[in-house]
């Protein structure tokens, strides 16, 4: 066993770093000793130190499934830089490059190989991680949040991931281990129980810090009508000549419509969203951290694994949906600590003056509940027994209602790639991202703290109970026009 002075070697040299943040070591102890992990730590909590050190220590390969390409190039990028051996496979990759890959995943040079959870299941891929003789440490899922919230809606490879160990172990030697550890700044009570059922994690240890961040001051404000909301966040940002930001749109299109408007009111900035190349990703990323771009208009697909300690402020244009994503967005301000303004504009409550908010609102929740008819319908078709590419071939919706029914407790995985339909099993109550939702709404009407609902939110009543930042818009009594103040 490693002591801690190899550990805080192999730290200094990988990171810099002279010691451990509270409970990294911990962290990686309970990885180095087999066991399953999930670990909750706020934005900016150094999570990805907790998994790539293990693997550098050990031999063997560690497997990193992680949600965007934005996000798995920056991590990648960042330790081929310090000549730390990784790789990562998408989509996009080009075809020498992936073949360099699967070369160095042959010869076992890897240490540190990123996937995102299609890429896993892709037969070319599994086929290459089948072969007895490679050697796996561990399967790390960076960014678990996205197992709940988009495994029954868009990303239902999320959804088979509990297969994977079971599968992984039939191929190799007798009394072989794979840990699985998960990863997140943002899971309430509901998630984690999702996260551990899905991943099928045995008696995890678990890390938990609330995500309270006492720099952060947030503030809600109405929009009263679409014109008044860009007028809004033109004010607040000529307000702050020189600072650092990002503001959050839902779409592409509101991206690159709202940063040309800006462009042309004289500020410097850049639409970034998952459309783009991965060169115009990194041209953007790279400007936005040097400064050359004031703040960046930006989807989902900007801020993780993109570190940047000065960002003052984060504004987003409409209000989020999820509670999750709202705490990993504004979190991806104030990492230095300073003061930092968090703003979120919302239409005001009826939605008639600005119906925005309640537009994608309603799109986003009538999407749900036409997957979930789907699934219903399907379920009388589909064979209760069956290979997933073998029934989306005949039914193309199958992979989204398989994930429902996984989700409703009707479905187990046999492997990766053959399930079977329990229609006599008890059903588990699905997780409905329409409760998520009004959650959600309630953060905007509260009229008290707005931290002391996040935590509550996130599962520390104890700590809430009492709780007042003192230093969000309620607290500190703002004049600006509030929801329920």
């Amino acid at each position: 066993m490693l002591n801690t002075d190899d550990l805080l070697k192999t730290l200094k040299q990988g990171w810099g770093y002279d010691q451990f943040r509270s409970p990294q070591e911990e962290i990686i102890r309970c990885q180095l000793d087999g066991r399953d992990t999930l670990v909750i730590m706020p934005t900016g909590g150094g999570k990805s130190i907790c998994f790539q050190l293990p693997a550098l220590v050990q031999p063997g390969l560690t497997i990193v499934l992680s949600p965007l390409v934005a996000l798995m190039e920056n991590q990648v990028q960042a330790l081929q830089q310090r000549h730390l051996p990784a790789a990562l496979l998408h989509s996009e990759v080009s075809v020498p490059q992936r073949r360099r890959v699967l070369q160095a995943l042959k010869q076992q040079t890897l240490r540190l190989l990123y996937l995102s959870p299609e890429t896993l299941l892709n037969p070319s891929i599994w086929e290459q991680l089948q072969q007895p003789s490679l050697r796996i440490n561990r399967l790390v899922l960076d960014e678990a949040h996205c197992l709940a919230q988009w495994g029954e809606s868009f990303r239902p490879a999320y959804y088979r991931l509990g297969a994977v160990r079971k599968a992984l172990l039939q191929a190799r030697p007798p009394g072989s281990q794979i840990p699985i550890a998960a990863f997140t700044a943002t899971a309430d009570p509901a998630a984690q129980q999702l996260i551990t059922r899905i991943l099928d994690l045995r008696q995890p240890q678990v890390f938990r810090q609330n995500p309270y961040r006492p720099n952060l001051n947030l503030t809600v404000r109405i929009a009263w009508s679409p014109r008044g909301r860009r007028q809004q966040l033109l004010a607040f940002i000529q307000a702050r000549p020189g600072q650092s930001g990002l503001v959050y749109v839902r779409t592409r299109g509101d991206s690159a419509s709202l940063a040309a408007w800006l462009g042309q009111q004289g500020l410097a900035t850049a639409a970034y969203h998952a459309g783009l190349t991965a060169q115009e990703r990194r041209q953007i990323e790279q400007d936005w951290l040097t400064d050359r771009l004031q703040f960046v208009v930006c989807t989902c697909a900007f801020g993780m694994g993109v570190d940047k300690g000065a960002v003052r402020w984060v504004i987003h244009l409409h209000a989020p949906l999820l509670m999750s994503e709202y705490v990993q967005e504004i979190g991806r301000g104030g990492r230095d600590g300073k003061p930092t303004e968090a703003l979120t504009l919302v239409s005001e409550p009826t939605g008639w003056l600005d119906p925005e908010d309640h537009q994608r609102q309603q799109f986003f929740v009538g999407h749900l509940r036409s997957q979930q008819q789907t699934a219903r319908r399907l379920l009388t078709q589909l064979p209760v027994r069956g290979e997933v590419r073998t029934v989306t071939r005949q039914f193309p919706e199958a992979a989204l209602a398989l994930a429902w029914l996984q989700g409703s407790g009707q479905l187990v995985w046999e492997d990766p790639f053959h399930y079977r339909i329990q229609r006599s099993a008890p059903r588990v109550a699905a997780p409905l991202q329409t409760e998520a939702i009004r959650q959600m709404e309630a953060y905007f009407r509260i009229r008290s703290c707005r931290w002391q609902f996040i935590l509550r939110a996130f599962g520390f009543a104890a700590e809430a109970a009492t709780f007042a930042c003192g230093h969000c818009d309620h607290c500190t009594r703002s004049t600006h026009p509030l929801i329920g103040g």
